[in-house]
């Protein structure tokens, strides 16, 4: 299981530029005017981790599968997209299909791009978008409180659960605050999460900075960095350019090239790392002298269904699961050696897979 992010933003911030780098290609159309990208770009990348490439390496695996993660480059939005304007019909549809929102935000002068508002303010941009999604989820709410009435009044359940979820997310809405800040227990978990609501996706503020900034950032991306603190949202800092230029490098000059601009890894690192841990994600790893594979799970997965994602069967019959902690199978130097330490152990139904475990699974077929 990977994840499916939308990078969005207002047109001319360059997440057509970011897309092209995350996925080394130049599917998504990068130019200097509005609406350039028009249907949503669908990249998928493979997720780099440096620990799948040494269990393979122990292993004498002969192949090696990372796990997968999706990124949508989604056309940009305006002021007035909740009510159609620009392609904010388009915009909001699209956004609905994806796990979260890496929300591309300008942090550079250029007088040669210019900007929709004839500014550069990180901040001010988030809110115009922000406020697009609220208005958009306000005007989704009040029509489907008006489709459910007659369901309510003769008491289905469902109807009513999904009539109090509705006003609970109106009244943060009318508040100025985003459907995410909502609490919401277990039980209404499910339901909430069919309400399919824009602004309750998690959101990753990524500053586009100048190259000299790539490091360290400017005062722009500091100022986002204030914002997502307050809103207990994450941000990274990229630049983009960088980026498109290290995507078009063989690996080992792209790591030189890393070490002259003074960054210890690729903006795509950084940005993995912040969407898992936005959706709250881990890998569990399968390895054998076939292969050596990577698999996403949510945190708190337990066992069957963690077997689940290689596939249904594996859930449904579900006996244990050998299971043995990454450092450990290092460490003793492959599975034989984990098991000769006594490292290796076996789990039920009830065990809860944590990050790195490397996982063989027993079922009934």
């Amino acid at each position: 299981m990977g994840f499916k992010m939308g990078i969005v933003g207002l047109p001319n911030v360059g997440k057509s530029t970011l897309f092209n780098a995350l996925t080394k290609t130049a599917a998504a159309q990068a130019a200097n005017f509005p609406f350039c990208t028009i249907e949503p770009n669908v990249g998928d990348v493979a997720v780099p981790d440096a620990r799948l490439d040494k269990l393979a390496a122990i292993a004498q695996s002969k192949q090696i599968i990372p796990t997968r993660m999706t990124f949508v480059d989604i056309a940009g939005l305006v002021k007035g997209a909740s009510k159609g304007e620009g392609l904010g019909n388009q915009f909001l549809a699209n956004i609905r299909e994806v796990d979260a929102i890496a929300h591309v935000l300008r942090c550079f002068e250029d007088g040669d791009v210019t900007h929709v508002d004839g500014r550069v303010d990180p901040v001010a941009d988030a809110e115009t978008i922000e406020t697009e999604l609220m208005l958009a989820d306000l005007e989704s709410i009040e029509k489907r409180l008006q489709n459910i009435t007659r369901k309510v009044r003769g008491g289905d359940k469902e109807a009513v659960q999904q009539e109090r979820l509705m006003n609970m997310a109106r009244e943060a809405l009318e508040n100025g605050q985003p459907a995410r800040s909502v609490d919401v227990d277990a039980e209404d978990a499910k339901a909430w999460k069919m309400l399919q609501l824009l602004t309750t996706k998690p959101v990753l503020y990524v500053c586009n900075v100048d190259e000299g900034s790539s490091a360290k950032g400017n005062e722009f991306s500091a100022k986002v960095a204030e914002m997502a603190a307050a809103q207990g949202n994450s941000h990274v800092v990229i630049s983009a350019q960088i980026e498109e230029e290290i995507s078009q490098l063989e690996e080992d000059e792209a790591v030189m090239f890393l070490e002259e601009m003074g960054l210890s890894e690729a903006g795509l690192d950084r940005l993995i790392r912040a969407g898992y841990d936005l959706l709250h994600l881990e890998t569990y790893f399968t390895v054998g002298p076939k292969e050596a594979r990577a698999w996403t799970i949510r945190q708190g997965t337990l066992a069957p269904q963690a077997a689940g994602v290689i596939h249904g069967d594996f859930e449904r019959g579900f006996i244990r699961a050998e299971t043995i902690a990454y450092d450990d199978y290092i460490a003793c130097n492959g599975e034989q050696g984990a098991k000769d330490a006594g490292k290796l152990r076996v789990e039920g139904k009830a065990y809860t897979v944590k990050d790195g475990d490397v996982l063989h699974f027993l079922f009934n077929a």
